[in-house]
């Protein structure tokens, strides 16, 4: 423990733990696993290698498991721990906690008691899949897995392909050539698309096409490791560029640029960039 570190508040503090890395764990996040009452986590065994590569001792505390298979009395008891005024950390698998993350409900359990929450944050896989994808990131929607099941799943994606941001989901190696032909079938052969795997770690690799051509290179040549699919927006149909111009026109007359902007591409499902672009020059224009 960095003896810098204050005592912790009490509290359930969430840390982040490196997707890839075991260097990508920030100063912070050792920080509160040094100082902490109580240790929690998913999966013991990485959270204790994690420690032992940075130097962070146990002091005699033990790692409390904390998963899907939880049952009510663990995380009532870490809410009384929290109570009698101590610090709790749980710490993810791998990325950004409370993402595809069972401690979910001890969160909202320790903040229907009244507790303090707080995060010590990192990595996030889905963001950084996004940044790498090269699709618009001014709109998102993270979608987790789709169902196994090729039915359901096409259901599911009809459900989300209005959905004006580019979609993110997490997907097994066994199952992505099948999500992106049916993410093709349903959404469309040319729309933009990425699928990012093993982000951060020695074999990351990033695919960018459109998403038939990607559901048919996935068929011929699978892929193994942890997998994040990314799918662009629908392109905006029958825009008449006389009524964006409109709009924006109308919008400028009550509010900054920047909001009037933000309105109209919402209204039209563009891009914030394209639209503000779009807004300077009317400015100037008059």
């Amino acid at each position: 423990m960095n003896p810098d570190t204050p005592k912790l508040a009490a509290g359930l503090w969430f840390v982040a733990t490196p997707i890839g890395s075991a260097r990508d764990i920030t100063l912070r996040a050792l920080d509160v696993l040094a100082a902490a009452d109580v240790l929690v986590a998913e999966d013991t065994r990485s959270l204790r290698k994690l420690m032992e590569i940075h130097g962070v001792s146990l002091r005699g505390r033990r790692i409390v498991a904390y998963h899907d298979h939880t049952g009510e009395a663990v995380r009532d008891r870490l809410v009384a721990a929290v109570r009698d005024g101590q610090s709790v950390a749980y710490a993810s698998e791998a990325g950004m906690p409370l993402v595809a993350d069972p401690g979910f409900r001890l969160g909202r359990a320790v903040t229907a008691a009244g507790g303090m929450v707080t995060v010590a944050p990192g990595a996030s896989a889905p963001l950084a899949a996004l940044v790498l994808s090269g699709l618009p990131s001014d709109a998102f929607f993270f979608a987790g897995f789709l169902p196994s099941a090729s039915a359901a799943r096409r259901a599911r994606l009809g459900e989300l392909a209005a959905v004006p941001g580019t979609l993110i989901f997490f997907e097994s190696p066994a199952r992505v050539a099948a999500m992106l032909a049916d993410a093709a079938a349903v959404l469309g052969l040319g729309r933009e698309a990425a699928l990012a795997r093993e982000i951060t770690k020695k074999f990351e690799q990033v695919l960018r096409a459109p998403l038939g051509d990607l559901a048919a290179r996935l068929a011929e040549t699978p892929v193994k490791g942890e997998i994040v699919v990314l799918i662009g927006r629908a392109d905006s149909e029958d825009i008449n560029e006389s009524d964006v111009d409109t709009d924006l026109k109308q919008a400028l007359a009550d509010m900054s640029l920047r909001d009037a902007a933000d309105l109209v591409a919402r209204a039209h499902g563009l891009t914030r960039r394209d639209v503000y672009q779009r807004a300077l020059r009317l400015t100037k224009e008059e």
